[in-house]
């Protein structure tokens, strides 16, 4: 990470963490914005754009052998305009760039480093490059001296290959992906799953190996849908070995970014909020499905990490924790066995070490070990010649020792930027956790960030701001922004019955329904329709690290018909469904979350109303009845005096006996007769 040894450049005014680490570098960085580009075009100098994450391990050596480096930063500035871009901040670059990248190389990354010219059109690519040349790699300073050469005696040559490539990209970007969906795309898209699904560890694929909590979640519904118990025993081994690696941090809760190998052992250490709230719901949804303590046990370990480690003064959720610590990647979370005989003594310490697998010669690097869990509880207590009870107390009273003595160790920097669209994720996660879980301080963390968002990301017309840092919120929101805010404000109105919630929900979506959605070939575009002109306009389409926006904002528009009775919304569900319908038949493993708005769809899902006042304990008991199983194809609604019936029109009429509580469950325009105990609803429920 840069030390300020000289004056700082120009991404000193910026908010982001990730830029204000290079606002020392002797490189003379610009933001991405109108400064940069005039120049480039003023001056016909390429552009170096150079995209990274404050939490990415690569991007940080980059940093230190390249961008610190005097002689490397003097070519830089003579040969280039250098423009840094968080990638956290401006996805919309990052996309566009990194298909460049990967159509020109065949793989991508970050950091990612791409040549352009003064129209933003790009000719060479690529990702890290050593110092020197290393790896069959040639080094960064020759790649600019010879692109800075090549600019100056072939340029012709580097500029029509840039417009071939701009021009592939936006022919990707107008293709026609509409089409019928085909009815058999929920059990195709198992059948695929089931061929990736690693039956030993979990997880699909093999190393490096990524949660997907979209795949799992839908498998959940596959399970619930067709009664197939092979689709929920995926997710319960996945969940189980994820939990039992060292993916998870065993010692404080939250899930690092992914695994390098196929066992969840040694993971990549970065903690992102957005991974951790994304498997928050597929643990809860786990839990209802199964009975398991176990994954509500990890549901609520992961919220309280968030509560704990990456809540901001404001009461918004910071971005991610960095992987490395004194230069060194993982030294925060690693252990030698000398380090835990120092912290619990000979004893407890070697049978600590047979409880998190850490070994003489170590399971990462400098003979530390990743703390991970793979034997059983019984089968260690066992081969050791304890009682399972006595090593289990034993061992979480090791956990709490460790804990506290890695909170004397330096620890990870938080990029504390505030995301509108990754708080969105977050705030439906501790909601949901607060259905589940009944735990207040949950709601409360989701309804302080909520307002954070509502209050202080807000532009005067109502439209959201992507990031914010302190006092100062900037930069148009995107597709993510809205649709996962949009899920937030439903998921938060299904916890407190705020029609509060709803009433902001309804004004965001709106804003989609003007400035994003593809009114032609149906959909939505990744940037609205006044953001910024960039080289060409993206749709969001399949999920990758996230949920695609377009799969989110499906289903709240069919959750959001189902409260409010607006017909319209659920067909325009419809429509951005069929506008990705060719795509989703071909690869239906890419589209989870779409697919789970269209499970959603063809359940028929369930309008259930409960009547009175929602201190009473006998709503209270009518809401737990529903809270307490996996019914994912449902909308509540809570009917409390002086509802707002204009908004919720199935509140209309709905009355409960003097003192006590009534529910209603409606399906398919059919309603079945009320019911007044928390039993006769969980038998109508079932």
């Amino acid at each position: 990470m840069s030390r300020p040894t000289h004056a700082p450049n120009r991404l000193i005014q910026e908010t982001s963490p990730y830029l204000l680490q290079h606002a020392h570098n002797p490189v003379d960085w610009h933001p991405w914005g109108p400064e940069a580009l005039a120049q480039a075009r003023e001056e016909q100098k390429p552009i170096f754009l150079s995209v990274g994450y404050s939490a990415c391990h690569w991007c940080h050596v980059m940093e230190r052998e390249s961008f610190e480096d005097e002689r490397t930063a003097e070519l830089m500035n003579r040969h280039f305009v250098n423009v840094k871009v968080d990638r956290e901040e401006r996805p919309d670059l990052d996309e566009i760039y990194m298909r460049a990248v990967q159509a020109m190389t065949g793989s991508g990354g970050w950091p990612m480093s791409v040549f352009l010219t003064p129209d933003l059109e790009p000719f060479f690519c690529g990702t890290y490059f050593p110092p020197v040349r290393a790896w069959g790699r040639r080094s960064f300073p020759e790649i600019v001296e010879a692109l800075a050469q090549a600019w100056e005696q072939d340029r012709q040559a580097l500029v029509k290959r840039a417009k071939d490539l701009a021009a592939m990209l936006s022919r990707e970007s107008e293709a026609r992906t509409h089409g019928e969906v085909d009815r058999r795309v929920l059990d195709l898209s198992l059948t695929m799953l089931r061929q990736a699904f690693d039956p030993v560890w979990g997880g699909f694929g093999g190393a490096p190996k990524f949660p997907h909590a979209a795949h799992l979640r839908l498998l959940a519904r596959h399970a619930k849908r067709s009664g197939e118990a092979e689709a929920m025993r995926m997710v319960m081994l996945t969940l189980d070995r994820m939990a039992e690696g060292g993916i998870y941090d065993q010692l404080g809760g939250g899930f690092h970014r992914y695994s390098t190998d196929e066992r969840w052992l040694v993971p990549h250490f970065e903690k992102m909020l957005y991974d951790n709230a994304l498997l928050v719901p597929a643990y809860l949804e786990a839990h209802l499905a199964t009975g398991s303590d176990a994954f509500a046990h990890v549901a609520r370990e992961c919220c309280e990490w968030v509560l704990r480690e990456m809540t901001t003064a404001e009461g918004a959720f910071a971005s991610s924790q960095d992987a490395d610590t004194e230069g060194e990647e993982g030294r925060f979370y690693a252990w030698s066995l000398r380090e835990l005989e120092s912290v619990l003594g000979a004893e407890l310490a070697r049978r600590a070490a047979e409880w998190y697998g850490v070994t003489d010669e170590g399971t990462f690097e400098h003979g530390r070990s990743v703390l991970w869990r793979h034997e059983p509880p019984a089968r260690l207590a066992e081969r050791l010649r304890v009682p399972r009870e006595a090593l289990e107390t034993e061992m979480e009273e090791a956990r709490r020792r460790l804990f506290a003595a890695r909170e004397e160790r330096i620890r990870p920097s938080t990029d504390d930027k505030v995301l509108a669209s990754w708080n969105g994720l977050m705030i439906s996660a501790l909601a949901q956790s607060y259905q589940v879980l009944g735990l207040e301080r949950h709601l409360r963390a989701a309804r302080k960030a909520a307002r954070f968002v509502l209050d202080r990301m807000r532009q005067d017309d109502g439209s959201l701001f992507a990031t914010a840092r302190g006092t100062r919120a900037h930069l148009d929101a995107y597709l993510d922004d809205y649709a996962f805010v949009v899920q937030a404000l439903i998921d938060l109105y299904e916890s407190d019955f705020d029609p509060e919630w709803l009433r902001e929900a309804l004004v965001l979506e709106r804003i989609v329904a003007e400035r994003f959605e593809d009114a032609d070939a149906g959909g939505f575009f990744t940037t609205a329709s006044d953001h910024e002109k960039l080289l060409t306009r993206l749709k969001s389409t399949h999920d990758g690290a996230l949920p695609a926006g377009s799969g989110v904002h499906a289903l709240n528009l069919l959750r959001l018909s189902e409260l409010t009775g607006r017909a319209e919304l659920a067909k325009r569900a419809e429509r951005t469904i069929l506008s990705l319908g060719a795509l989703v038949n071909r690869y239906p493993a890419g589209f989870s979350q779409l697919l789970m708005a269209l499970d959603f769809l063809s359940a028929g899902p369930r309008e259930i109303v409960v009547v009175g006042d929602p201190a009473d304990s006998a709503v209270m008991g009518m809401l737990s009845a529903i809270r307490r199983r996996f019914m994912p194809q449902r909308v509540v609604a809570l009917a409390s005096p002086g509802a707002d019936t204009l908004l919720l029109p199935l509140l209309e009429g709905r009355t409960a006996p003097e003192g006590g509580a009534r529910a209603y469950v409606c399906r398919n325009y059919a309603c079945m007769e009320p019911v007044e105990t928390p039993e006769a609803l969980a038998a109508q429920l079932e």
